[in-house]
């Protein structure tokens, strides 16, 4: 099996591009997935996250507002980390886990993983070969200001927290830029697609 890293950053279009990917037949984890599944109310960091920053970010249902959590860090670089450091390696075993079945279901097929923060923690290394989704720095602040609901100074504050775009590029066997339309996008993701199939191929 072919295990494929998929990063960018903070509005860059790596979700479009994993869907595209899965489309074509890779099998698709997103690490997003699987933050919202370890802090569930049975996920493995739920207590140590509602420890560590309090009763006041949970839904009367008793599940974690991830907008009331995100207000709290995303503006403190300290908590930011100790949040990190609590979800972090939980969401990696389910990678791993995950990963492990794929491969022994589907021994030659393509894996891919999905997360904003790879470079940044080194997990990249744990990939055969990294695809880096990418626009340019007003285009990221544009989708997530749309996106997310969130004024130019919130989205600034987040991209200031992320490794700048154009320094992932070296780290990176395929740059897709998807600042154009769907359409360039699903053409540029097809040709990557093609590469890793006849890698896959001639292992």
């Amino acid at each position: 099996m072919l295990r494929v890293g998929l990063t960018g950053g903070l509005a860059s279009g790596k979700s479009f591009v994993g869907s595209v990917l899965a489309s074509k037949g890779c099998h698709l984890i997103r690490a997003d997935d699987l933050g919202h599944e370890v802090i569930a109310p049975d996920g493995e960091a739920y207590e140590a996250v509602v420890k560590a920053f309090g009763s006041g970010i949970l839904r009367e249902d008793g599940t974690i507002d991830r907008r009331a959590l995100g207000s709290l860090v995303f503006s403190d670089p300290e908590r930011l980390a100790v949040l990190n450091s609590l979800v972090h390696p939980a969401v990696f075993r389910k990678q791993e886990e995950a990963l492990e079945r794929i491969a022994a279901a589907d021994p030659g097929g393509i894996a891919v993983v999905e997360a904003a923060i790879m470079i940044e923690t080194g997990s990249h290394r744990r990939y055969q070969r990294l695809v880096l989704a990418v626009c340019p720095r007003e285009v990221q602040i544009a989708r997530a200001m749309e996106r997310d609901h969130l004024t130019r100074e919130a989205v600034l504050d987040r991209l200031s927290r992320q490794m700048p775009l154009e320094e992932k590029i070296p780290y990176a066997d395929y740059v897709i830029d998807t600042s154009g339309d769907k359409t360039d996008t699903i053409r540029q993701t097809a040709r990557v697609y093609e590469s890793l199939r006849d890698l896959k191929g001639a292992a």
